[in-house]
């Protein structure tokens, strides 16, 4: 194995938590009198660079914003063009986190081969961690519940840390296993973590059984895609 170290990201690369995100935000967003038909597919667009940004491209896509311009927020701007408010914001996330904290494991479960893969890095001696922009204390419960004993290191989005693309969390577990960006490898399903790879200066594999797909990754310049875990574990090799 090339690398001491496997880092993945979670939602969309380890598990498939679009229905348990999706039932979440339309509750929220019912709740409290917006839009709240989003299905299965714009759930995967809103979600990916954490819960805040989520609810801004809601928003968003709720006062006139064209699918097109979902990416750039929560990179390049908070949505202020199209009428989103910090203070909204910030009153849907407060509905949303102990709702979904408590409903993450309704529809939420592992990808096909998933578990397998991960046992078998561990027995061979290969450290692993999941570092997510899911708010912590929803990290820890579906590793917890679904990946029991399986991770040497998890972390998710809590106050004082930066979120994905910054580097924070990854360049965390590598302090927490003592080890340097050329120990270990990222492995995503998005554009977000594709850039928190490269501002940790770690190698990049991304799925295609995510929130984005093949076509996706390849306009955005990925280098290794692969398409089930076998092709997973030959790539780490």
């Amino acid at each position: 194995m090339k690398y001491k170290a496997v880092i993945f990201d979670m939602d969309g690369t380890i598990l498939d938590t679009v229905s348990d995100l999706m039932d979440a935000i339309n509750y929220t967003m019912d709740l409290t009198g917006h839009m709240h038909d989003y299905d299965y597919e714009t759930t995967k667009l809103l979600f990916g660079s954490g819960v805040k940004v989520a609810f801004e491209r809601a928003l968003a896509l709720e006062n006139g914003a064209p699918f097109s311009a979902l990416e750039a927020i929560g990179q390049t701007n908070e949505g202020e063009e199209y009428g989103v408010h910090e203070d909204e914001v910030k009153k849907l996330m407060e509905i949303y986190l102990p709702y979904y904290n408590s409903h993450c494991l309704v529809k939420t479960g592992p990808y096909p081969g998933i578990n397998e893969l991960i046992a078998r890095l561990r027995s061979e001696n290969v450290l692993t961690a999941v570092v997510s922009n899911k708010p912590e204390a929803a990290v820890i419960s579906l590793v917890d519940e679904l990946f029991m004993g399986l991770f040497d290191y998890s972390a998710g989005e809590k106050p004082g840390t930066k979120r994905k693309p910054a580097p924070d969390m990854v360049r965390a577990a590598l302090d927490h296993f003592k080890l340097s960006e050329k120990d270990a490898v990222y492995i995503d399903d998005s554009e977000i973590d594709m850039l928190t790879a490269k501002n940790s200066g770690l190698d990049c594999i991304c799925v295609d059984w995510g929130f984005r797909g093949k076509d996706f990754l390849t306009d955005h310049e990925a280098k290794i895609i692969v398409s089930d875990c076998d092709e997973l574990y030959l790539a780490l090799k």
